[in-house]
């Protein structure tokens, strides 16, 4: 029987959207810390897979996330400037209805008031 020759280096990668193909971007991330780091790129690729679907899902939660056991991480997007935002960098409003959902720099605009801790954090109730 002849031996089947296994070549590691000449598989062919497999396409991931988790993979980094822009390591221009790294600079910017160069000087935060890890954890902050990698939700500036999960919403980032939240972004672009989204794309167009972006204004009908705006002030909508996107995921939950247990960071620790008392800490909650919400990726949403905000009803007023449509961007994919996380509890924890951005703030959040919370909606119990959960359709409009706004960041802390949205809601401080709107003259809307923040609950305790400014937003930040866990998600408000």
């Amino acid at each position: 029987m002849g031996r089947i020759r296994r070549r590691d280096k000449e598989k062919k990668k497999a396409f991931s959207i988790f993979d980094d193909d822009e390591p221009s971007d790294v600079s910017e991330d160069e000087d935060l810390p890890k954890d902050e780091a990698g939700r500036r790129k999960i919403k980032r690729q939240y972004s672009e897979l989204l794309g167009v679907r972006i204004e009908k899902l705006k002030g909508r939660i996107l995921n939950r996330e247990r960071i620790n056991k008392t800490i909650e991480g919400v990726y949403f997007i905000c009803i007023d400037c449509k961007k994919v935002c996380h509890n924890m960098d951005d703030g959040l409003l919370e909606d119990p209805e959960n359709a409009n959902n706004r960041c802390a720099p949205c809601a401080r605009s709107k003259g809307i008031p923040l609950p305790p801790g400014g937003g930040k954090g866990q998600a408000a109730a």
